[in-house]
């Protein structure tokens, strides 16, 4: 497998032929694909096409054609992490997610210091403008440092912290590229973020969380619509003074707009699991995501999660990375197709529904669905052609061709 160097046909149109071609409720064939200027600009009837001299043809040779895979949580891949905060990190993890099928991902931090996190937003702006090769930067995704003490998971405790205004306003102020930003609502000051956030068109999202039923339902009110890899790293049914209440978990299946995030690696979340969410919540209100750390696309061995001078020593192994003591799971190494062909043949979920949950819904979480997410007139020509084991032949990003097998 090679990175493709971008082949630019912004002034010719792009022709896909003999695909099977993936929309959100069906699967159509006998019908080229024709993208002109990065949008899709028709669908034709194969013996309807008239071609042209300087036509770009890709023949799919009757594989499937979908949309770009949509990941809004990644920390890194290819032995990189976004909390390196160099421009060479960003663009080694985007040129390694997009060999897998990743046309759109949201680059997010870790727990840190403001220093180190407002860092990586200016190396953001920079790395932006010189990926011209991998997958598309589509905003930042900051997870902490505002989270709960007993659901850490991997975050490093010495950086949690209560949400304090000056400190907040400070970070956004900083950047103007934040998408999305991950809290346990339940500390205090917590909502009061969810409210600055919304008004600025952040995604409040719940995570790393002893939250119970009543603060979800108050955090939802506040504009907290999502929550953070859905059972990693957050309450479930719990026990005070002998009474019963339930958690975050039971608060995404009890709020039926809520939605969720799931890393369908097998081994976050294993086959039962991945069946329960996918059965209770539906394709609408599933997203997948990688929570790749820079392992993705490595060997197995010792990693590290986080940056290169603050993150913590970590193991790949199993398919997954480890703390050291193996005690927890420190953030995975998957890819986006491997996360679709985990939930088809493990969790035995039809492939148009699997897709589904790659594109179109966290395209709509990140209100990017008028320009992403599925195969229209007018959309992004953000494309995927595989096979049927989800094995990726071509990556293709604004009507470029960024990955070819």
């Amino acid at each position: 497998m090679e990175i493709y160097k971008t082949i630019k046909i912004m002034n010719k149109r792009l022709v896909i032929i003999n695909a099977k071609i993936i929309f959100p409720d069906t699967i159509k064939e006998k019908i080229n694909v024709i993208c002109e200027n990065g949008k899709i600009t028709k669908f034709e009837k194969q013996e309807d096409t008239v071609f042209q001299n300087s036509d770009e043809i890709i023949d799919a040779e009757n594989e499937y054609l979908s949309p770009g895979f949509i990941d809004i949580h990644t920390h890194g891949g290819g032995g990189y992490d976004f909390m390196d905060g160099t421009v060479e990190a960003y663009l080694g993890v985007a040129e390694t997610h997009v060999k897998y099928g990743t046309t759109s991902l949201l680059p997010t931090t870790l727990t840190s210091t403001i220093e180190e996190l407002i860092h990586t937003f200016s190396v953001y702006k920079e790395a932006s403008i010189h990926n011209s090769n991998g997958s598309q930067f589509i905003g930042l995704h900051l997870e902490g440092p505002y989270f709960s003490y007993n659901q850490r998971g991997a975050q490093d405790s010495k950086f949690l912290r209560n949400p304090d205004p000056k400190e907040y306003n400070k970070i956004l102020e900083a950047s103007d590229d934040i998408a999305r930003w991950s809290i346990a609502p339940e500390l205090d000051g917590a909502l009061e973020l969810g409210e600055v956030l919304r008004k600025k068109n952040i995604l409040p999202s719940i995570a790393h969380t002893d939250a119970i039923y009543e603060d979800v339902v108050k955090a939802y009110d506040k504009g907290f619509t999502h929550i953070t890899h859905l059972y990693s790293a957050m309450s479930s049914i719990t026990r005070k003074n002998a009474f019963r209440y339930a958690g975050v978990v039971e608060s995404a299946y009890l709020i039926d707009d809520m939605t969720v995030e799931i890393i369908a690696d097998g081994i976050h979340l294993p086959k039962p699991l991945l069946q329960f969410v996918y059965k209770f919540k539906g394709t609408d209100k599933i997203a997948l995501c990688t929570d790749s750390m820079r392992g993705a696309g490595m060997p197995d061995g010792k990693s590290i999660l986080g940056s290169l001078k603050n993150g913590q020593k970590v193991i790949i192994e199993d398919g997954v990375a480890k703390l050291m003591d193996r005690s927890a799971f420190a953030g995975s190494v998957a890819t986006t197709d491997r996360l679709v062909r985990t939930m088809i043949n493990l969790a035995d979920v039809p492939l148009i529904d699997a897709i589904k949950m790659m594109t179109v819904t966290p395209a709509k979480i990140m209100k990017m669905y008028e320009y992403k997410g599925s195969l229209e007139v007018g959309k992004d020509a953000d494309l995927v052609i595989f096979d049927d084991n989800i094995n990726i032949k071509y990556t293709i990003i604004n009507g470029n061709i960024r990955y070819k097998k």
